[in-house]
């Protein structure tokens, strides 16, 4: 009996060994590690706020609680971050970008992107949001609603291709009516915002409803802010009841109407966090755990409402299988889709 217990517990010390290696690998993987946390935007701009704000928390999160350090690396759209994601950073959990939505569905509408990364070999480790954009315009425009902007022009501040001002902004004109006169070249949403207060352009689009009411809160406020319509998939209930009418109410044809949805079907995705292609699973899903805990975690949420940042987060999983069912969609609406956005 007394041998029989005996090859029980070397049989269950062996069996635990794995377990335990994993553990111990988990335990102190980030010890003494910096975890560079890259935004592909401006600071100051909506997915800055969001990032330093998660960034603040995260490293209680992870094993080993590395020093996370949050840098802005702007540029086409955060297609400059995107190609250093994959090219430059490393590969071994120590580097994770916040990409904008129009990044990731970029290559799939501007061929140009195509050989700078592939934004279905990222490792998504969840959103923060899932939300709806908006067009708006200032309070010194003529514009006051989207009727009006079927009827008079209105010039609208943009980024660079590829960045939903630039995008938004063009498929309202092309699929919707609108007489929009489209500046680009800002380098974000901050930079346009500004240009409204001094009086350079009458509005923006593409704007995340979130973002707004983090950067500019007295806008709303004061009610000095137009806002014309709201893009999403779903109804915004705030939006709804500001009387601000659908995307949907102004788009006549079918075609058009389902490559607006492939378009706008990134807003499920709003605040992308991502892994560089090539990152272990391993390591993946202590970042895709860590980002989990962090969107439901208390002193997280206290931060964000004091902010007023929304968040309605979404798995890292959830985001990666849109994504790839993005890259799914057929021939001929990712045409259209692509049709509606060029300039």
């Amino acid at each position: 009996m007394l041998r029989t217990l005996k090859k029980l517990a070397l049989v269950c010390a062996a069996a635990a060994l794995p377990l335990s290696t994993g553990a111990s690998f988990a335990a102190d993987f980030y010890a003494g590690k910096k975890l560079d946390f890259v935004v592909g935007g401006d600071a100051g701009g909506g997915y800055d706020i969001y990032a330093r704000t998660i960034g603040r928390h995260l490293a209680r999160f992870l094993p080993g609680a590395p020093v996370v350090v949050v840098r802005n690396m702007p540029g086409a759209g955060s297609g400059t971050a995107a190609a250093w994601l994959t090219r430059v950073a490393p590969k071994d959990g120590t580097s994770i970008g916040a990409l904008f939505p129009g990044v990731i569905i970029g290559p799939l509408l501007e061929d140009r992107a195509q050989n700078l990364y592939d934004p279905t070999k990222f490792a998504y480790l969840g959103t923060a949001d899932s939300g709806t954009r908006v067009c708006m315009t200032g309070p010194k425009s003529k514009v006051k609603t989207f009727s009006d902007a079927q009827q008079t022009k209105a010039i609208m501040g943009a980024s660079q291709a590829g960045g939903s001002t630039r995008d938004y902004a063009y498929f309202h004109v092309k699929a919707a009516g609108a007489k929009f006169e489209i500046i680009s070249g800002y380098k974000g949403t901050n930079d346009i915002l500004l240009a409204m207060e001094r009086g350079e352009v009458d509005g923006v689009c593409g704007l995340d409803w979130t973002s707004l009411k983090s950067q500019r809160p007295d806008w709303l406020r004061d009610k000095t802010v137009n806002i014309l319509i709201q893009d999403g998939m779903d109804v915004e209930p705030e939006l709804e009841k500001l009387g601000v009418p659908k995307l949907w109410d102004f788009v006549k044809n079918d075609q058009d109407r389902q490559a607006l949805e492939l378009i706008v079907s990134q807003q499920v995705f709003g605040r992308p966090y991502v892994a560089p292609p090539g990152t272990t699973p391993d390591q993946v899903k202590l970042l895709r755990a860590a980002f989990e805990q962090v969107l439901k975690d208390p002193e997280f949420l206290h931060d964000a409402e004091t902010l007023r940042l929304d968040v309605t987060p979404a798995s890292g999983e959830h985001v990666q299988d849109v994504v790839t069912k993005l890259y799914q969609a057929p021939k001929e609406v990712v045409q259209r889709a692509k049709d509606l956005i060029v300039p």
